[in-house]
């Protein structure tokens, strides 16, 4: 199952901080029509770590926007969504 129905957020550090500190979950990173990377942890944490350049990956991709969801930051909700949305930067080499 994909996201919870919402809308995009920027992908911008305005839209970043959007979110509440301190709230788990998983996310997705996107531009249109390419899902870029999905990841869990500290929504608003992480998606500063990714702003900032932590994955040159996702830099490279020049994403656009980001869809989370507060929940339990769980391995099998993550694993899912990767599997469901294959992000260019989540996919393993060999």
């Amino acid at each position: 199952m994909a996201f919870v129905k919402q809308d995009p957020r920027p992908f911008t550090r305005p839209g970043i901080d959007w979110l509440n500190p301190n709230q788990t979950g998983v996310y997705g990173i996107f531009r249109e029509g390419q899902w870029i990377y999905v990841g869990k942890g500290d929504l608003k944490s992480r998606l500063l770590d990714h702003l900032n350049g932590d994955v040159p990956c996702i830099i490279h991709q020049a994403p656009t926007h980001f869809l989370a969801e507060v929940t339990a930051a769980s391995d099998s909700r993550e694993r899912e969504l990767i599997l469901e949305l294959n992000p260019i930067c989540n996919r393993r080499v060999g």
